[in-house]
């Protein structure tokens, strides 16, 4: 899973959007799809994370779940409903990074093609 560094440059990882990073974050080792395993965790109300670390998860006011992914060539092709709840501007660019790199590590896919109702993410985070 990924969260994310608020305003620190790129300094513990890939910099992105507003001047943030996106930092992984190893969970317990759980049985079954590491798609499902992974979105569920990310995707989870009240997910804690660790307040020594200082990372804010964009997906936090946003209410998603995961209902289904499946593989077409190195792409993962993702399916959630519910909605999306960026708190600003930069929240949009936060939350794709974290859905995006969630999905492509989990599945080991090149690439992720994520689908919000229907929509594109692209789409369902500028429709507001």
């Amino acid at each position: 899973m990924y969260y994310v560094a608020i305003d620190d440059g790129g300094a513990r990882g890939v910099r992105f959007g507003c001047n943030d990073s996106l930092v992984p974050v190893r969970g317990v080792a759980t049985p079954g799809d590491p798609l499902s395993v992974a979105l569920s965790r990310l995707l989870e109300t009240g997910m804690p994370v660790d307040s020594d670390a200082a990372l804010y998860d964009a997906l936090a006011n946003s209410s998603l779940r995961y209902l289904s992914g499946y593989m077409s060539g190195a792409t993962v092709v993702v399916n959630l409903s519910g909605s999306l709840r960026p708190g600003g501007v930069c929240d949009i660019p936060r939350i794709q990074a974290q859905l995006t790199q969630t999905i492509v590590q989990a599945s080991g896919a090149s690439r992720a093609e994520i689908y919000v109702n229907g929509r594109t993410l692209t789409e369902a985070l500028s429709v507001r």
